[in-house]
């Protein structure tokens, strides 16, 4: 049976009819990302809109430089919360160096290109409101025990209102006085929301546990330093990146002695050293602001080099000097920069050391084993030595990495009195000593002239700067220092080694090695020294400028040519030569000094009235299509042939000359350049690459034009009617800002790298990012005397604006937390820009949009217009306002916060006035008034103006009457009484005072007090004025007769209007006569009714009372053990849960959630 059975067999596979065929394409299915609702789509679309727009910002100028300085990092918070232990642990972990007392801005290497510099701020608002503006990161501690005090809060505003960095994290400190875990879970939670509430959501939070040996533990330092070090550059504020400033970390009193000795409180002269920043300063003449000292202008500033530089700085030097550098940064490597603060007992203060001790310095100085700082050891060095340095028998060691010194060494009878009989040239900052000196003998005597002749080109002759600078460094240069027989004698060492081996094949063998370098020294010096390039784009640059040589002289000089002439020239030619002019050279400076070329006018005027050359002009402005290029014209589309028919042969046909390389370039004959179209095919692929970068050149002037003009004028219509349909995005137009402003940055920096150093600085000015000196004169004494490392110095320059003074309206608002209202006239303290000072604001309004009034008070929670007298800002430049800097007051200190609107003199502020009078006389509508002017001049100005009475009835001033003075006629819409007050609202202009006082607390500053203030501190009583006073106003109840009409006037009345008058009845009436007496006994009931009932409701109504208390009670007792309940379910519900879940959790590979199957 099995064997019979025969199955079915399987049906064969079916096979692609294309192999491959179902092979994914790598795009996407629509339909499988397809939105199934439209709302959907339509929020998708807008949170990807919003978030492509919140990346677009008004493109900025990138005005970091490529070395930039280092980050100022600011270490802000209360006293007492940890700010120094901070500090300390911070240069512990970057520099490997414990500092006991870190004062001052301290600089150290964090990376390979950075470097940080932290400040610590002091506990002063001045202080504080300086940071504010200068510090990059801002490091925000707060006592995670004690919670937010008024001291951060105040510098958080203050942040808001100059402009908040990026950059701004907080620190909880002593957390380790938390005994409960959860209570410190609630306060980290806390205080997370309320700094984010402050600055913004998810805001950075630190949390530092406790103190180890005087610093805070190692790992939490260690990731708040590995944070810092790993955070990109912010968007630079508008102020910052559009002022140059400075952090000064270093202060020298250079004020001649003998001024001090003659006057102590003589003005002194200070120098300041930093790290510059911001835009550069003015090489000459900058004008500055320090803050709590006052203006004043840089006499000399210095570029000094970098004490703190970093490894890639380092390498670079290294690698233009030729020497190996480091790959890694060692842990001898991390430099520290901290002038103003104690390191191992030195000190840097300028160019001076300053070692101190706390015991003394008597010192024992055959002791051994006594452990003894750098600076003690140098004092036992020079300690105990009182004889000569050359008598010295063991010798004097200066600095621990020196050599000991045993003697002087020996000089001749002949030089050593001789002294520097000529004054000592100057010589670039990094120059080195392998030069020949002056006195050698090595130049001859028309070398001097030469130099004499061109005293310019000494200062740049490439042989002077450093080997760091040199291209090229010779190997052989410490075997010639070792056959030389003293350093005099090592002759010029040259860079070049072309040159040098000419005359090394030259030389003879034979020789004595130690003497062959000593021939023909006269030649090669002065063929490696005496001649200079021709044809170099800085002599260029300086000769241009030169006003002291005419044109063709200078271009002679650049090309050397004068070299070869004064070669040629006799020496011993006549003198009266020396004064006589060619005809040649007459005709060539005449020619060349011409501020106005000569043309042959009459040609030019055939030239321009040929139509065909007018229109070939006007293709070369911008209305011209800068696309249409026919056959037959130039490259760029116009057949103008130029303004001088004559430079056709030298400009017009592309010939040229190289100016530094001397190449002459030229258009060959008309063959040639057929010839060379035809050879050179691949000419076709560049100009067609050129036309089209000269047609997206043109596209982004055509969008440019039309976004200023409007996407629908008549030239955009036209071309996209004409088919060119081609419009720029709202990327491209971004990116096409962006890259127009990086061209024009390629393009500055391309201008000033053909300038030398000098030429450079007198142009751009000091750069931001290099360490500088500046001396500043005329600095108060007291700053001398009063100076405090701890109080940061900021030097802000300013611009020419800010320095002029006037007018200046802001936009303010009183600050929500300062307890008291802004009176105007009152002193306030502004904060704006980089200056501190003192003015006497006038508050106003806009009254309909007409007329500013003023304001007696500031509004309680509105903004309202400012005016005051000072430094003259920017618009939409923020400032804060104090009413006091002293810590005395236990307030919020920022009294107002708000910007600059304009600095217009003519806004005009208006005060309200009202001038009342009385009338003495009234005829109809008119009236005499009195008491409202005192002369007939008064009135005329205000003939015409629109008067009131207290009533309400309007009218208008007339004229003055003759007599009496003061007196004048008006007209009113109805007759007034001679108890009506009319009263006059006018307007009176008012302008504020001119009062500006400079907040220099650098030097001790003393604030306008006000007036209840000066009277407190001297007890004077307040003046009270009769008038001022407020008195009972007691008003008299007027009666007004009855009215009487006549009897033959009521006669006539209509029916209506008859007045009903009912006579007195004589008689009583019912009611009268029926009325009910209570006496006696009656009486006596009736009142002790009256009165049970009255106690009656008396207690009914403390009943109720009494039970509304109680219900009360009741009701908040029953809500509090529902409470309980309801607390006690839920933790029964999170217990069983917790409980129910450890059982029902996943095991092995088993899924949990769903029902078991049996």
């Amino acid at each position: 049976m099995a064997d019979v059975q025969a199955h079915k067999p399987h049906r064969a596979s079916k096979k692609s009819k294309e192999k491959g065929g179902s092979k994914h394409t790598g795009e996407k299915n629509p339909k499988a990302f397809a939105f199934a609702n439209p709302g959907k789509l339509a929020r998708q679309a807008a949170r990807s809109h919003d978030i492509k727009e919140k990346r677009l910002h008004v493109p900025a100028v990138d005005r970091v430089p490529d070395e930039p300085p280092p980050r100022l990092v600011a270490i802000v918070g209360p006293p007492g919360v940890g700010k120094t232990t901070l500090l300390k642990s911070f240069i512990r972990r970057y520099a490997k160096e414990t500092i006991q007392d870190p004062v001052g801005p301290i600089t150290v290497v964090t990376s390979k290109k950075q470097r940080l510099t932290f400040i610590e701020c002091a506990n002063e608002l001045e202080a504080m409101v300086d940071i504010a503006k200068v510090a990059d990161i801002v490091l925000l501690m707060i006592d995670g025990n004690f919670g937010f005090e008024m001291e951060t809060m105040e510098f958080l505003n203050v942040l808001a209102a100059t402009g908040m960095p990026g950059n701004v994290f907080g620190i909880l400190t002593h957390l380790d006085l938390f005994r409960k875990p959860q209570a410190l879970k609630d306060a980290k939670k806390r205080l997370k929301h309320r700094l984010w509430s402050e600055l913004y959501q998810g805001a950075h939070l630190f949390y530092l546990s406790g103190v180890l040996n005087g610093r805070y533990p190692d790992r939490e330092i260690h990731n708040l330093s590995r944070f810092l070090s790993v955070m990109k550059n912010p968007r630079p504020l508008v102020w910052r990146n559009s002022h140059p400033y400075t952090v000064i970390d270093n202060y020298r009193d250079v004020t001649h002695p003998t001024q001090i000795e003659e006057d102590e409180k003589c003005d002194r002269t200070i120098e300041l050293s930093g790290y510059l920043r911001g835009t550069n300063f003015s090489a000459d003449g900058q004008r500055v602001h320090i803050a709590g000292l006052g203006d004043f202008t840089i006499k000399e500033m210095e570029q000094l080099p970098d004490p703190c530089p970093t490894p890639a700085m380092e390498q670079a030097l290294a690698k233009a000097s030729g020497k190996t550098g480091r790959r890694r940064l060692d842990e001898k490597e991390k430099k520290l920069w901290a002038p103003m603060a104690d390191r191992s007992g030195l000190k840097i203060t300028g160019d001076h050391i300053v070692i101190t001790r706390e015991n003394g310095f008597t010192f024992d100085k055959d002791a051994v084993g006594v452990e003894r700082g750098e600076g003690e050891q140098l004092i036992i060095d020079l300690q105990n030595e009182r004889r000569l340095l050359g008598q010295t028998d063991e010798g004097v060691k200066l600095f621990a990495s020196g050599q000991k010194i045993n003697q002087l060494p020996a000089e001749d009878e002949d030089v050593g009195n001789t002294g520097r009989k000529s004054r000592r040239t100057a010589r670039l900052a990094d120059g080195e000593s392998g030069e020949p000196p002056e006195d050698e003998g090595f130049e001859s005597g028309e070398e001097d002239e030469e130099e004499d002749g061109s005293d310019v080109e000494s200062e740049f002759n490439e042989m002077k700067l450093g080997k760091m600078f040199r291209k090229q460094v010779d190997d052989d240069q410490e075997d010639d220092v070792a056959f030389a027989d003293s350093d005099s004698d090592l002759g010029s060492i040259s860079g070049d080694e072309d040159q040098g081996s000419d005359f090394d094949d030259e030389e003879d063998d034979e020789e004595d090695p130690e003497l062959k370098w000593k021939d023909n020294m006269m030649e090669r010096a002065s063929q490696l020294h005496g001649r200079r390039k021709p044809f170099r784009a800085v002599d260029l640059a300086r000769y241009m400028y030169d006003e002291s040589m005419a044109p063709t002289e200078a271009i002679k000089k650049w090309a050397g040519q004068d070299e070869e002439e004064d070669i040629e020239e006799d020496i011993e030619e006549d003198d009266e030569a020396f004064f006589r002019r060619t005809g040649k050279e007459d005709k060539e400076d005449s020619w060349e000094d011409r501020m106005i070329p000569k043309f042959d006018y009459e040609q030019l005027e055939a030239k321009w009235s040929d139509k065909d050359a007018v229109e070939a002009l006007r293709n070369k402005f911008a209305t011209a299509n800068l696309l249409d290029e026919d056959d037959g014209e130039g490259e760029d589309g116009s057949d103008f042939e130029g303004l001088d028919d004559e430079d056709e042969d030298d400009e017009g046909d592309g010939a040229f000359e190289d100016l530094e390389t001397g190449e002459k370039h030229g258009a060959d004959d008309e063959n040639g350049e057929e010839e060379e179209e035809e050879e050179q095919p691949a000419e076709s692929l560049e100009a067609e690459r050129e036309k089209n970068a000269r047609r997206k050149e043109e596209l982004k002037l055509r969008f440019e034009e039309e976004d200023r003009e409007g996407f629908k004028n008549d030239k955009a219509i036209a071309r996209r009617e004409g088919g060119n349909d081609e419009e720029f995005g709202e990327d491209d137009w971004y990116d096409a800002q962006k890259a127009m402003i990086q061209k024009q940055l390629d393009i500055n920096k391309a201008e000033y790298e053909n300038l030398d150093e000098s030429q450079r600085i007198a142009v751009e000015g000091y750069k931001a990012g290099k360490y500088a000196r500046m001396v500043i004169e005329g600095v108060p004494a007291e700053f001398v005397k009063n100076f405090r490392p701890r109080t940061p110095i900021v030097v802000g320059g300013l611009s020419a604006t800010e320095d002029r003074f006037g007018f200046v309206q802001v936009r303010i608002k009183k600050h929500r937390w300062h307890k008291k209202i802004l009176k105007t006239g009152d002193p306030l303290i502004f904060s704006l820009g980089w200056r501190r000072f003192q003015s006497l604001p006038i508050y106003s309004i806009s009254d309909s949009r007409t007329r500013n009034r003023m304001l007696k008070y500031t509004p309680e929670h509105m903004h309202c217009f400012g005016t005051f007298y000072g430094p003259l800002c920017a618009p939409n430049t923020g400032f804060t306002c104090f009413q006091s800097f002293s810590s005395a007051n236990p307030g919020f200190r920022i009294a107002a916060t708000g910007t600059v609107l304009s600095v217009d003199e003519s806004t005009e502020i208006v005060k309200k006035l009202k001038l009342t009078g009385t009338p003495y006389k009234i005829f109809k509508n008119t009236a005499f008034i009195k008491d409202m002017f005192n002369s007939a001049l008064e009135i005329a100005k205000f003939e015409g103006a629109s008067i009131k009475t207290v009533s309400g009835i309007r009218g208008q001033i007339k004229r003055a009457l003759a007599k009496p003075d003061g007196h004048f006629r008006a007209t009113f819409e109805d007759k007034i009484l001679l108890s009506d007050i009319v009263f006059l609202r006018a307007w009176y202009p008012i302008k504020p005072h001119r009062f500006y006082n400079p907040a220099t607390n650098l030097v001790g500053w003393q604030s306008m007090r006000l007036t209840g203030e000066v009277r407190r501190d001297q007890d004077i009583a307040t003046p009270l004025d009769k008038n001022s006073q407020y008195r009972k106003i007691e008003r008299e109840t007027r009666r007004f007769n009855p009215l009487r009409v006549p009897r033959a006037l009521a006669a006539e009345l209509p029916f209506k209007s008859q007045i009903i008058q009912t006579k007195k009845q004589k008689k009583e009436t019912y009611m009268q006569k029926r009325a009910v007496v209570v006496r006696g006994e009656e009486k006596k009931a009736r009142d002790l009714m009256q009165k049970l009932t009255t106690i009656r409701k008396e207690v009914v109504e403390k009943r109720k009372a009494k039970k509304a208390e109680q219900r009360e009670k009741y009701t908040k007792r029953l809500e509090d053990a529902e409470e309980r309940i309801l607390s006690k379910e839920k933790k029964e519900k999170k217990a069983y849960w917790e409980r129910e879940g450890k059982k029902r959790g996943p095991s092995g590979d088993q899924g949990g959630g769903g029902k078991r199957r049996r």
